[in-house]
């Protein structure tokens, strides 16, 4: 699968997260690897690769969450299900069931970041 980006000529095709991120704006590139660190801290020891030319976070070769760059947002899937307070935080970013989408106009929520990487390995 490709995916066309914002700003491209065409689809891209990725092998590391260090070329997606590095396919966007500046802007966006800083958002992205902000995300990209917080889901690390928040899942020691976790690997990454492309999937579905998105990057993916990965717990002993699992892909776990994924996260990608829009034009306007970044996403990231897959949601977890959560507590009251988890569900509270997220739905302002709820697009679709499984999907949160953090538009780039605003500060990214790394503390809710965080929290959907967390919920999603301990489900894994």
């Amino acid at each position: 699968m490709t995916t066309e980006r914002a700003g491209s000529s065409g689809p891209a095709k990725f092998e590391t997260i260090d070329q997606y991120i590095a396919s966007f704006p500046a802007e966006v590139q800083t958002v992205l690897e902000s995300v990209r660190q917080t889901i690390h801290k928040a899942v020691p020891g976790a690997g990454e690769t492309i999937s579905y030319q998105m990057p993916t976070i990965t717990v002993g070769g699992k892909s776990v969450v994924h996260f990608a760059g829009w034009k306007h947002h970044i996403s990231m899937y897959p949601l977890p299900e959560g507590d009251a307070e988890f569900e509270k935080a997220i739905d302002p970013y709820r697009s679709a069931k499984a999907t949160a989408k953090f538009p780039l106009n605003k500060p990214i929520p790394l503390d809710l970041v965080a929290r959907i990487a967390e919920l999603l390995v301990a489900r894994s």
